[in-house]
């Protein structure tokens, strides 16, 4: 079934973040058409008034031209945080190149998240941003489960246009989420993308809102051997399986010559030094810990 789409005017594009590794976040679209059955930012729709389901449906922003983009030089700008910036319909709307072209030149630091290897056609663009960083969302090298979870586009055009933003001196991370407990093979991944990327990030599974129940219904018809362990974390609240987890990734990294950190998202390495692994379990609690101390954890 086709999403609906519509087209819509709003007052500006960019809002103030509350993401702990930006100042500023830019969503050229309400919804998002990949579809992702663990969706965070599902609980858009309660804002939008669309009666279709999250998935179904995409509005498109027309926004007034930024005023004095160099007011950003410096700012970090995150493309996008409740959208993905390269959903099909970009091809025709071109939203995010249209907002890429109003801030090239002012200097903004840019980070932009995406499923598609549609970012390759702004690829012209992104270099003329300082130090920009193009991520990649990518939980399994198991394209039947990845078409299972969303829409998107494969998991090879995703990893090989990583690549080619990387051969051509552009900063990627590799963003491992949501690491799915007994399905998710992070050393795999990491093992896969360590030579084309700068950054890789790990962030568990979360299950709230209305995908939790979606997600344990998936499992228990599809993977009923995992069930049992995502009772014990999602309705027990064990946290063995992700200790465990820490621990293996820790140990590949040593083996493998990585950096494993926790709440570090530094860009200022040299280019081609091997990525910073980044332990992002249960970022939201690392975040309020950080502010409670006055500074990171």
């Amino acid at each position: 079934m086709e999403p609906v789409i519509q087209e819509i005017q709003v007052k500006t594009v960019l809002t103030k973040s509350n993401l702990p590794v930006s100042d500023y976040s830019a969503n050229p679209y309400v919804g998002c058409t990949h579809a992702c059955k663990y969706c965070y930012a599902s609980f858009m729709k309660r804002f939008t008034n669309h009666p279709e389901p999250w998935g179904a449906f995409l509005d498109v922003k027309y926004w007034p031209e930024i005023k004095n983009p160099e007011k950003y030089a410096g700012k970090e700008l995150f493309i996008s945080s409740v959208t993905d910036p390269y959903n099909p319909q970009d091809e025709k709307f071109r939203r995010t190149r249209a907002l890429l072209e109003q801030l090239a030149g002012s200097g903004v630091r840019l980070s932009i998240q995406t499923k598609s290897d549609l970012v390759l056609r702004d690829m012209d663009l992104i270099r003329e941003f300082p130090d920009a960083r193009v991520g990649f969302s990518i939980n399994t090298l198991d394209e039947d489960f990845r078409a299972d979870m969303d829409s998107a586009v494969s998991i090879e055009r995703r990893l090989a246009a990583m690549k080619e933003l990387h051969d051509a001196g552009i900063r990627t991370t590799c963003f491992v989420s949501p690491i799915f407990p007994g399905i998710t093979d992070v050393e795999a991944i990491i093992g896969r993308v360590k030579d084309q990327c700068n950054l890789i990030w790990l962030e568990n599974l979360n299950l709230r809102g209305s995908y939790r129940s979606v997600i344990l219904q998936y499992i228990r018809e599809k993977r009923p051997e995992l069930y049992p362990l995502y009772e014990e974390i999602y309705i027990h609240g064990s946290r063995a399986y992700w200790e465990a987890l820490d621990g293996r990734v820790r140990a590949y990294a040593l083996q493998n010559g990585l950096e494993y950190v926790r709440d570090d998202d530094t860009v200022s390495r040299p280019f081609d030094e091997p990525p910073v692994i980044v332990n992002f379990f249960y970022h939201e609690e690392i975040k309020k810990s950080a502010k409670k101390h006055g500074g990171r954890s």
